[in-house]
Order: C-alpha cells, then sequence, then structure tokens
C-alpha cells in the first residue's frame, strides 16, 4: 500500500486503473478543510458558476429538464443540509489555493504510477459533494480519471466498466462527446447485474474510470466527499475517437467501436494533435 494521504495497492492500481472501478482509502476524515463551516467560506469564495446545487429527492432515472431545486440559497444549502434534502456539488475548488495544494498533494502517487498508463496528465480538478441524508445523484457518466473519496457519512456507489455496452451504448458514449448532452443518463434495473457496488463510509474511497456510468445513494447522515480528478493523452484520446466516430457515422459511415483498434486510434489522434498544434487550437476533452 502506498503511505500517501490517499492509500491504494500498486498492483491492483496498475492493473485496473482506468478500465474497471476498485476501491481505495485515504486519511482526510478530520480535515480541517471539509467542516462545514469551512466549506461555508468556501461556496462565497467560488465563482456562482462553480457551484451546482438542486433537490435531493430524484430519481436514479432523472429526467434532468424535471430537477426540482430546493428553494434555498448557496449558504442555505449549506448551513441547512441535514434537514433540507439537498445535493451540492462546489466544482473546480483547486481555484482556492489550499483545496489546490491538497488536490495535487492526494493526486501525486496516481500520477507518478501511472505516467506510463495515461501519459501527459493535467486539468488536475477537485470537486466537493455535500448531500442531504438519503439523497440519490442520478445515473451519468464523466469525462476525468476520478478517485472520489468519502470523507463524512455514508454512500453507496453503482459504477459500470466504461467498456460495459449494455450499460453504455456505443451511439450514447459517441453522442456525450460531440453533442455535449446533459450528464444524466437513461437507466434500466438490468443494467444492475453487472454493476459494481460499494457502501463507502469515511476513509473509503472508489476509483472512477474515465465515462464509467454510475449512480450513488447516500445513508442516513449528511455526506460529503471529495473527487479528485485529471485528464491525459488517454481521455482527450477517447473524446477525440467518440467525437469522430459520430461525425462519421452522420455521413454513412460505420466507424469500429472507441478502443478496438487502440494503434490506430493512437495515430488518428497524434495526427489531429499535431494539426491543432499548428493552428494553435487546443484540444477538447
Amino acid at each position: 500500500m502506498s503511505e500517501s494521504l490517499l492509500q491504494f495497492n500498486r498492483e491492483q492500481l496498475r492493473a485496473q486503473f482506468n478500465k474497471r472501478p476498485f476501491h481505495v482509502k485515504h486519511s482526510l476524515t478530520e480535515h480541517p478543510l471539509f467542516e462545514l463551516g469551512r466549506l461555508l467560506e468556501l461556496s462565497k469564495a467560488l465563482p456562482p458558476e462553480c457551484i451546482e446545487y438542486n433537490s435531493g429527492e430524484l430519481q436514479t432515472n432523472q429526467d434532468p429538464s424535471l430537477t426540482p431545486m430546493n428553494g434555498l440559497s448557496i449558504q442555505e444549502t449549506i448551513a441547512r443540509i441535514r434537514d433540507n434534502k439537498s445535493w451540492m456539488v462546489m466544482k473546480f475548488v483547486e481555484k482556492d489555493p489550499e483545496y489546490r495544494e491538497l488536490l495535487h498533494t492526494l493526486l501525486a502517487p496516481v500520477l507518478k504510477e501511472t505516467a506510463d498508463l495515461a501519459p501527459n496528465p493535467d486539468r488536475l480538478f477537485g470537486f466537493i459533494f455535500i448531500s442531504s441524508p438519503r439523497a440519490i445523484t442520478p445515473y451519468h457518466m464523466d469525462p476525468e480519471h476520478n478517485f472520489l473519496l468519502q470523507i463524512r457519512g455514508t454512500k453507496t456507489m453503482h459504477v459500470w466498466s466504461p467498456d460495459d455496452r449494455y450499460a453504455l451504448p456505443e451511439l450514447q458514449l459517441e453522442r456525450f462527446y460531440a453533442k455535449h448532452p446533459h450528464r444524466n443518463m437513461k437507466y434500466d434495473p438490468s443494467f444492475e447485474s453487472s454493476a459494481y457496488q460499494l457502501h463507502m463510509g469515511p476513509g473509503d474511497g472508489i476509483h472512477v474510470p474515465v465515462t464509467s456510468p454510475h449512480h450513488v445513494r447516500v445513508g442516513d447522515e449528511v455526506s460529503i466527499s471529495f473527487s479528485i480528478t485529471f485528464r491525459s493523452d488517454v481521455s482527450l484520446r477517447r473524446s477525440f475517437i467518440a467525437r469522430t466516430n459520430c461525425r462519421l457515422r452522420e455521413r454513412g459511415f460505420n466507424p469500429p467501436p472507441v478502443g478496438r483498434y487502440p494503434t490506430y486510434e493512437k495515430m488518428l489522434y497524434g495526427l489531429s494533435r499535431a494539426y491543432r498544434a499548428i493552428r494553435g487550437v487546443e484540444d477538447l476533452g
């Protein structure tokens, strides 16, 4: 096991990173940056667009256009989180120097161990989730390499492999990157047969690979968790190939599934990066 604030089995990390979810541990349960008073300060310092919040009384298969708000301000939501049946995420908390330092410290051993598996890591982002008891996060996926660390309370995670084409059809993966729909996805209870399920308490964490579908149910206490994420050539290549496939399909072609031909995808992505560098255009991800 590593001996940092984030603890993981090195062999498991290298075998399962960005392929399958797996359990990790951490030492943040008493960290002052995750006390509600400090989080209240953070909410006042972050730009409003970095904070998303709504009612936590949602469905796993939630229509995003019907997501109810909680009728409170950001600060009221945090201060009364135990009783107001809400869900909140503070995004890009690395804008605050203290959270940025902690984020980089946590990710440092991961980036070292995965340097060959996920080259050129960048866009190190931190997200803090604050949820009322029994709040639900609907079925969705995200584009980052992610380690979700449970700080306070409990939650149950249901996570799928990013290559599970029953839970995540190829066309849905392509559309996620090419059309930028809402992150919520259509869920069917039959998906559960292939889910990795983890009940998490303070000190537990889970690796969620890029575009691994997942949904979350909070236990009977207030939940606080810290999501530490980054992008890499691997995540950016997945994005590029999915977008390209979507465009080819719209033109009548039938491209091979994402990940089917890694050597071809690396070559195509490399040519794209070279072209974009010449044009002075940033990689999309």
